[in-house]
């Protein structure tokens, strides 16, 4: 009993320090995430003088502006095609499941399409991409009128989804790069109100079109003639020229000093949605409107079978009904414009909550009215849901275009599209048709919409804690890209081989390191010390870009590639050696050598010479090519892994767990290797346990706790810190 009573106050002191330390790390993570937010007359367009239309145009002209607003309009009228659902459905004999599934799947090539197209924009010319992807929606739209099945329209509808692709993350990047931060409310709202326009009109076109015609395949036309718009506002868009990429921002942090370039590598795909999705703002706004998907692309797809199910009405009537529903939009849009602009110059996190709430006014005007069968009261419920709506979507490139990095704007614009279409516009076509298959258009609504527009509205709410956190951290990273460029400018040659400054890195909610800067000279050996847990390796990961940091910059030879990915930056020079699984150990001693040059373009001859010069330095190996990996020792095994990195010939190199678990003997031989490459003039990063070892090799040590950097200078003056030295000791494996 006294042993139990023993091992139970164990376990209780146990779990109160373990909470206590969680709650420690709570409250240092509430305190830095305070920190970094700057005052308001830091953060652009914050607390500025507002801005007229006509100022506006004066400074980024109208062209740009008029061809977007149409743009707008004419990229939504195959969408109103749906006015026509019933008699495409008589004509090709389908349900609503696979009527709903097939015209849904435009929005999911959309979806598909507009990731790559914004990583493709962030690369070429922008104003480049608006006649090309024009000209080819507008074919794969004609072509619509020639189906015969599902499958065929499946195709064509995908086509069209596709060609759109470009357009929200391109259109909405132009805006920011051509018009002042001042007047991006009421530019956004004079694009965002070709929606309605194009929502007004198209229905009562494409109806009239079907009337007009007649018969079962009067459809038909309406593609036909819904596939010119597009070729004659390419036209127009040959006219106009590309803006400079985050002009606006770097004028107004940079208190109109001119912006230096800075040498990076373009950003990647992965790499970007992995960064975006760290921004707090960013992914509320993003998951809160992939959940209001539901409610916008299922209750006006259904609504317009209930309108030929329940109220017997024709093509043309339909397509009217469908533009009085946007009437509202026309009217809530432009106030909408004026009102955000207003409120974000003077508190930012008011626009997000404003959002937000709309959204969900939104939802329970959904709630009431659906359940309505007398259809002017009906229209008129879903007329004022769609204006409330509309009016919050306006702030969405807004918010976006505050807390994104510009490097990767366009990316972050595309992601919206990609929550809205692949949750609500597939996702909820296909749920929403299988609901109405079976109880009726009517309970299809009401299950998918209110929920919808309640959930998605609370979901935006809540990124209104973060906004201007994450706007400040936009600004600091500007700042210092600033600072840097006029650092390499003036003093070229002292350039360091790698540069980290004020990295944070977290693993989910978890943050592991904190506001981490250090560099490495060219030529230079730096020991990575640290106790165990300190974040060491995590540090090696987010160099190499195996991990994507919360916020900071990762520069090799003073070029960014902070948001490249791991393959690109092994490329270009950073190589990094895994501590414990450096090889393939089924395979042989040569094809572990080559299989690490397969990613490069050398002739047979050059990756001779550089397997051989591998060799040399690691006698144990030499003559046993043919051996496999497997079959060597633990130490051998690491010279193999070593070797394997050097055939890189590396511009940094990093090294993670040098001496973990080997003989003294191997550590010797490893050592010698070090002191070679180090004379050759090889920059070096490897994290080592052994002060002593560390102390042997390194030109400077820079030491880790909790994760941040409490020590860096040179290695022997780390010996006079006896707490860092005796924690270095102490500090076991791991880290």
């Amino acid at each position: 009993m006294q042993e139990r009573g023993l091992e139970d106050g164990d376990a209780a002191s146990l779990a109160a320090a373990v909470l206590d330390e969680e709650a420690a790390r709570q409250r240092s993570q509430a305190e830095r995430d305070g920190g970094v937010t700057l005052p308001d007359d830091l953060l652009p367009g914050v607390g500025d003088e507002p801005m007229t239309l006509r100022e506006a145009f004066a400074a980024g002209g109208k062209g740009m502006a008029i061809l977007l607003l149409l743009l707008n309009l004419v990229d939504e009228l195959p969408r109103t095609v749906r006015v026509l659902a019933p008699d495409i459905q008589r004509s090709l004999g389908i349900s609503d499941t696979v009527l709903f599934g097939v015209l849904g799947f435009g929005g999911v090539a959309l979806v598909l399409g507009t990731v790559p197209m914004a990583a493709l924009a962030d690369r070429i010319n922008r104003v480049a991409l608006v006649p090309i992807m024009s000209f080819f929606w507008a074919g794969t739209t004609f072509l619509s009128g020639f189906v015969v099945n599902p499958f065929q329209l499946f195709w064509t509808t995908a086509g069209t989804g596709l060609g759109q692709a470009y357009r929200i993350p391109v259109s909405n990047s132009l805006i920011t790069d051509t018009y002042p931060i001042q007047a991006r409310a009421r530019i956004f709202a004079f694009e965002g109100v070709g929606r309605p326009i194009g929502q007004l009109l198209g229905p009562l076109m494409v109806g009239g079109i079907a009337v007009l015609i007649g018969g079962d395949d009067a459809w038909r036309w309406a593609y036909f003639i819904l596939a010119l718009p597009p070729v004659l506002l390419g036209i127009f868009a040959l006219r106009l020229s590309e803006p400079e990429r985050g002009r606006f921002e770097q004028e107004e942090v940079l208190s109109g000093e001119d912006a230096l370039d800075v040498d990076e590598l373009e950003p990647s795909m992965s790499t970007a949605f992995a960064r975006l999705r760290k921004i707090r703002t960013f992914y509320a706004l993003a998951t809160g409107i992939g959940v209001v998907g539901f409610a916008l692309i299922v209750v006006p797809g259904q609504f317009n079978l209930l309108l030929d199910r329940k109220y017997a009405l024709d093509a043309l009537e339909r397509g009217i009904v469908e533009s009085l529903i946007w009437l509202g939009s026309l009217i809530a849009i432009p106030i909408a414009g004026r009102v955000f602009g207003r409120k974000f110059r003077e508190d930012p996190d008011s626009v997000v909550r404003t959002m937000g709430t709309l959204i969900m006014a939104a939802g329970l005007v959904y709630l009431v009215v659906l359940p309505i069968k007398v259809l002017g009261v009906l229209i008129v419920g879903l007329a004022l849901a769609q204006a409330l709506i509309s009016a919050a979507l306006v702030a969405a490139p807004m918010i976006i275009a505050a807390v994104s990095p510009y490097r990767i704007r366009t990316q972050a614009f595309s992601l919206l599209p990609v929550f809205i279409f692949l949750m609500g516009g597939f996702g909820g076509g296909v749920l929403g048709g299988q609901i109405s298959d079976v109880y009726g258009n009517r309970t299809a609504m009401l299950i998918l919409g209110p929920p919808g527009a309640l959930i998605g509205g609370w979901l935006i709410r809540r990124g209104a804690h973060h906004i201007r956190r994450d706007i400040s951290l936009s600004v600091e990273e500007m700042l210092e890209e600033q600072e840097e460029a006029r650092r390499i400018l003036d003093a070229p040659e002292a350039v360091p081989a790698l540069q980290v400054r004020n990295l944070d890195f977290s693993y989910g909610p978890v943050q592991v390191l904190f506001d981490v800067s250090f560099e490495v000279g060219r030529g230079e050996v730096v020991a990575l010390l640290g106790t165990n847990g300190a974040g060491k390796s995590t540090l090696l990961r987010a160099v190499s870009g195996l991990g994507i940091p919360d916020r900071g910059v990762v520069r090799l030879n003073g070029r960014t590639v902070t948001y490249a990915e791991a393959e690109t930056r092994y490329r270009v020079g950073i190589v990094q050696l895994r501590g414990g699984a450096g090889t393939f150990p089924h395979l042989t001693i040569e094809d572990n050598l080559r299989t690490s040059l397969l990613s490069t373009d050398l002739d047979r001859a050059e990756v001779d010479r550089r397997i051989a010069t591998a060799l040399a330095r690691f006698p144990a190996l030499e003559g046993r090519l043919d051996e496999t990996a497997g079959s060597l020792s633990g130490g051998q095994q690491q010279m193999l892994a070593l070797a394997m990195t050097l055939v890189q010939e590396p511009d940094v190199l990093l090294i993670d767990e040098l001496s973990l678990g080997l003989a003294p003997v191997i550590v010797q031989d490893l050592l010698r290797v070090v002191e070679e490459l180090k004379a050759e003039g090889q920059a070096m990063v490897i994290v080592e346990q052994s002060l002593n070892v560390a102390l042997a090799f390194a030109d400077r040590a820079v030491f880790m706790e909790k994760g941040q950097v409490r020590f860096s200078g040179p290695a022997q003056e780390l010996l006079e810190r006896g707490d860092l030295a005796r924690a270095v000791f102490l500090g076991g494996e791991g880290g």
